[in-house]
């Protein structure tokens, strides 16, 4: 389609627009099944995806929903609607355009589901909600095209799984159904387009031009970045100043907890009261919105912020990034350098801002990835199945439904297309009956075979219960927070670190310092305090690990003979370290042992992330225990784990003997707190563990309760039980990421070097400084405890009394 008919080419033409190539392309293959459209933040990717759409609608006037557009953030859809409906209303358009998320009132969900609109804009949540009424077919009867936003970002979670088996049951319901998705950072887009496809179709890729490549580089500080710890509090003047040189600035943090100790260190280094605000995903919605309104009347100078304004939101006149710590992931940062210079001629403007001396090492690689255009990602698994299992109860709750139908609907979707009957008959086996060891219980007994072969719900009243808890979402358990006396809400933290709390404490929320006053009905009651040092800085937040690929540029990066393109105070570390040891290499292992303080210690370099070298730290130190060395505790990071014990390490080697070093970790993991937390988040996701229930929201401990009863059972009665073997399977490559252990040991082959130093390495020095040590409470801690109470007895004069009595 080389032109645009009326009203669209008038529309553009006032503009000064012209059709990029790859929204031609767009426009041109818009019967495709499928296609994937890969281009640059900026690059149209909103108007190319559309754009068929508004044509067909603008061609005939029709009736029903035609286009469905899928994001994995809410915002991202309310902002999409309001973007798209300045085009449909100048150009005249009868196109009907709303939204649907979880901020939808209830009253406009139930006339969506009987008149919606032309072009209906959700979540895969919501997606999922919709497909378990009755009332679906006739929904998604009319549907044309569905359109998948950010397709790279949901693809890397349970909520994608969820996204493609939903499609599945769309491809069903609207045969001839188109699919397009969207993305700007995809790192290998032919699996992302076979993840999208429907089963047996070909998607075609699109790749637009890539654009300027982005300014960026590191920040200069006067002061270097500390040894160790995060936050990037030492840069703060250079970033004002930044703040100071530009329109807008977006002041990225890898955590909620970072992002709120940095605003707060920001705001009251803030002399010239410039307008700055913070934005994170457990501020309260009001609060969220203020920021964003305030973001797009351009009354804000910075905003300091997470993973919520990661995404396509194009909101104000961003001309700086600012990523403070180490990014982690190069996809992850490609996306936020995109949030500036929204234009598609523009190179994106940033900076990095290493948090510690070993940051400025990642930081660095991360760099000259970015500058090589270089992504990373993880390739995608099998479909979960406790995903699955939610799936057949949404499925059930629309309707009768035939098991062989749906079998082969499933298969016909991403992950799951290698899915045995045998694991799918397990998974509805589960839904049914709750399986063999909860079968006695009514509570599970949930479907009911009819005589035809159709399965259906035993009780209608289930599906409302079903509803209530869709989604995949494994949020950490959180209780509001509300200024006392005035209900206002200030956003949420976690329950845990709520209990923590006594009345009388402060603790920083929305970037202002509240004082705890009452915790009263699952709500953290605060007042306003004029205190600028909270005595408990934040709530907890999550961790990344840094990803394998960005990884292998950092041991490629250490592996140089010099480091001109490091700081000085940098390299000089580095190279004091090859002095004094040697440099981790990516062949081996290397194991540095030395005194400290008294102490054995021993230094494990490994690179494989911090969650799989935290899981080593236990490994070792269980052969440690059962080898008679003491070991007393250790502290992990993404490069190494610092072990410190009774006795030395001498022959480190037979540490890592990797024959039984799986069946070793999945004994200690049985009875270990990390698989009962497994077990909770798939119990939940799968549907035996309701959260949500007509009388409220279960409490965070009331689940755990109730979950550890039932993993307990289980792993007595029924030790492969299908949410068992999830459990294994999810606790393996999620919180202890064994598989990366395994993927460290087939890189080095096993080879250990050891090198016995005589003093402390420079490169192990910061772990002696590291946040996070895990105590072993073992021989070693009752044989220092024996130690210390003989020399108490010998000072005392009391070492030989009584030693002949019998």
């Amino acid at each position: 389609m080389s032109m645009l008919p009326e009203p669209f080419s008038g529309w553009l033409a006032r503009r000064g627009w012209e059709l990029h190539p790859h929204q031609r392309q767009m426009l041109a293959r818009a019967q495709d099944k499928a296609l994937l459209l890969v281009a640059p933040t900026g690059g149209g990717k909103t108007l190319a995806g559309f754009l068929p759409s508004l044509l067909e609608l603008a061609a005939g006037a029709r009736d029903g929903l035609h286009t469905l557009y899928v994001s994995p953030l809410k915002a991202l859809a309310a902002d999409i609607r309001r973007n798209l409906s300045v085009p449909v209303a100048e150009m005249g358009l009868a196109v009907r355009i709303e939204d649907r998320t979880g901020d939808t009132s209830a009253g406009r969900k139930r006339a969506q589901r009987v008149d919606p609109p032309h072009i209906l804009l959700t979540t895969p949540e919501s997606l999922a909600l919709l497909l378990s009424y009755p009332e679906a077919p006739q929904l998604f009867g009319t549907l044309s095209r569905v359109i998948v936003d950010e397709a790279h970002a949901l693809a890397e979670s349970k909520r994608g799984d969820q996204l493609v088996l939903a499609l599945a049951r769309l491809e069903r319901l609207a045969p001839g159904l188109r699919r397009v998705a969207l993305s700007a950072t995809v790192e290998d887009p032919r699996a992302l387009a076979q993840w999208l496809a429907p089963e047996g179709l070909p998607c075609a890729v699109l790749q637009a031009d890539p654009g300027p490549a982005p300014d960026i580089a590191m920040l200069e500080t006067a002061l270097p970045p500390p040894w160790a710890g995060g936050g990037g509090r030492h840069a703060i003047p250079e970033i004002l100043d930044a703040i100071r040189r530009h329109r807008t600035t977006l002041i990225f943090h890898n955590t909620r907890a970072q992002a709120e100790i940095f605003f707060h260190h920001l705001w009251l280094a803030n002399d010239d009261d410039l307008p700055i605000a913070i934005h994170h995903g457990s501020m309260a919605r009001e609060a969220r919105a203020r920021v964003e309104a305030a973001m797009v009347e351009g009354k804000l100078r910075a905003v300091v912020c997470t993973g919520t304004l990661d995404l396509g939101i194009d909101w104000g006149d961003v001309d700086l990034v600012v990523q403070v710590g180490a990014p982690k992931n190069v996809k992850r940062l490609v996306q936020r350098i995109g949030r500036a210079n929204h234009r598609y001629n523009a190179p994106s403007k940033a900076l990095l801002v290493p948090a510690n001396r070993f940051e400025v090492v990642e930081c660095v690689a991360a760099l000259e990835a970015v500058r090589a255009r270089a992504l990373d990602g993880a390739p995608r698994g099998n479909g979960p199945r406790d995903v699955l299992c939610q799936h057949i109860l949404i499925t059930a709750a629309a309707g009768p439904f035939d098991a062989d139908a749906l079998y082969e609907e499933v298969r016909g979707a991403g992950g799951y297309r290698d899915l045995s009957r045998a694991d799918f008959d397990a998974c509805l086996d589960f839904v049914a009956t709750g399986g063999y060891a909860l079968r006695a219980y009514d509570r599970w007994q949930r479907l009911k075979r009819r005589p035809d072969g159709l399965w259906e719900l035993r009780d209608p009243r289930t599906a409302a219960r079903i509803r209530m808890n869709i989604g995949t979402i494994q949020d950490s358990d959180m209780v509001k927070v509300r200024l006392r006396g005035r209900g206002r809400p200030l956003g949420e933290v976690e329950e845990a670190f709520a209990a923590t709390l006594t009345p009388g404490d402060t603790f920083l929320i929305g970037g202002r310092v509240v004082r705890h006053e009452a915790m009263r009905e699952m709500t953290v009651e605060v007042s306003p305090t004029a205190a600028q040092r909270p005595k408990v800085a934040v709530y907890s937040g999550t961790k990344f690990a840094t990803s394998t690929q960005l990884m292998d540029r950092i041991l490629a990066l250490l592996a140089r003979e010099s480091w001109p393109e490091l700081p000085c105070h940098t390299a000089e570390w580095l190279a004091l370290q090859r002095q004094v040891s040697r440099m981790p290499a990516r062949g081996e292992i290397l194991v540095e042992t030395f005194a400290h303080d008294g102490r054995p210690h021993a230094c494990v370099w490994g690179f494989a992330g911090r969650s799989a070298m935290q899981t080593l730290g236990l490994l070792l130190t269980r052969r440690m225990e059962t080898a008679g060395l003491g070991p007393l505790g250790f502290v992990a990071s993404d490069y190494a784990v610092m072990i410190w014990s009774v006795d030395p390490v001498t022959e480190p080697a037979p540490l890592f003997d990797a024959s039984g070093l799986r069946a070793e970790f999945e004994d200690w993991l049985q009875g270990n707190a990390v698989m009962k937390r497994t077990f909770r988040c798939a119990a939940i996701i799968a549907g035996l563990i309701e959260r949500n229930a007509p009388s409220g929201r279960r409490s965070a401990r009331q689940a755990a309760f109730s979950s550890d009863i039932i993993y307990d059972t289980l792993r007595r009665f029924d030790p492969d039980h299908v949410l068992m073997r999830i459990t294994r399977e999810e606790a393996m490559k999620g919180l202890v990421d064994f598989v990366r252990i395994e993927e460290m040991l087939m890189r080095t082959g096993g080879r250990i070097v050891h090198v016995a130093c005589e003093r402390v390495p420079p490169l192990a020095a910061p772990l002696l400084l590291e946040a996070g040590r895990v105590p072993i409470d073992g021989a070693g801690a009752e044989r220092l405890l024996a130690a210390e109470a003989e020399r108490l007895m010998q000072a005392a004069g009391l070492a030989d009394v009584g030693a002949g009595s019998s």
